[in-house]
């Protein structure tokens, strides 16, 4: 199965000059791709959507997240580490979180292996921090996703390259919640004050690994946010691309389904 489905990544894959890919990368050349500038986005593009994004999972707050915006008719978006606080993506329990969030009809994302700062890396590293959490998705999901979010949000040219090679959008945002930081009180009235000045679009960024932004923020954001009129959509929506650049069956769990020597 894999083999079909790598196959089916090269469509998007290409070769650069003066520069060596690492021997996992499909090398076929697009044309289309090479010509193509990398792309970041740091908002959204379609008029009264909001794009409610969560990093630094899988974690047990996930289902808390998912319920809040499946019973608005919202869906949200999770940029997905690998190996992040020594959690691993293999383990049953967060597979199936991720699976868990995908089946929803949330869109699933990178936000890299293990949380580095890739502007510390070399061309190498940063391609082995992207294809490491591109695999698990695509195995536990069948979905290879077609948006990478950099850990802290850091990023240069280098890693502008990396993520374009592999046909990926680079997914930034517009309105920090500043859940990792600040109090529930606090950052419902972030969110307060967003809906008050009312943007035509908000791309946010929140983290799934803190209770009170799950239970007790989301639901705040939600109420206030549609209550502006904001339609709440993935990020692939509220800027009208592709969410995937493949889908198909997830894998069959096997030896391969462990974040040892990675």
């Amino acid at each position: 199965m894999f083999k079909s489905i790598f196959s089916a990544l090269a469509i998007f894959a290409v070769s650069v000059s003066a520069i060596t890919l690492p021997p996992h990368l499909p090398r076929n050349v697009n044309e289309n791709l090479r010509r193509t500038p990398g792309q970041v986005v740091t908002s959204c593009t379609v008029p009264n959507t909001a794009a409610l994004t969560f990093d630094d999972g899988p974690w047990v707050y996930l289902y808390d997240i998912s319920k809040a915006l499946v019973a608005a008719g919202a869906v949200g978006t999770f940029f997905f580490n690998g190996d992040n606080f020594g959690d691993c993506i293999y383990t049953p329990d967060q597979a199936k979180r991720v699976k868990y969030a995908y089946d929803k009809g949330h869109q699933v994302a990178s936000h890299t292996w293990a949380h580095k700062n890739l502007t510390t890396l070399n061309w190498d590293q940063i391609h082995h921090e992207m294809w490491l959490a591109e695999e698990a998705i695509w195995k536990i999901t069948g979905a290879y996703p077609a948006f990478v979010r950099p850990p802290y949000g850091e990023h240069n040219g280098m890693v502008i390259d990396a993520a374009r090679v592999r046909g990926q959008t680079i997914a930034l945002w517009d309105f920090d919640s500043r859940d990792w930081a600040l109090g529930a009180d606090e950052v419902k009235q972030l969110y307060t004050d967003l809906a008050k000045r009312r943007p035509s679009n908000v791309l946010t960024l929140n983290h799934e690994v803190h209770q009170h932004s799950a239970q007790v923020v989301l639901p705040h954001a939600i109420k206030v946010l549609k209550e502006a009129g904001y339609r709440l959509v993935s990020l692939a929506e509220c800027l009208g691309q592709p969410a995937y650049t493949v889908t198909g069956p997830p894998a069959t769990r096997d030896a391969t389904w462990t974040c040892q020597g990675k």
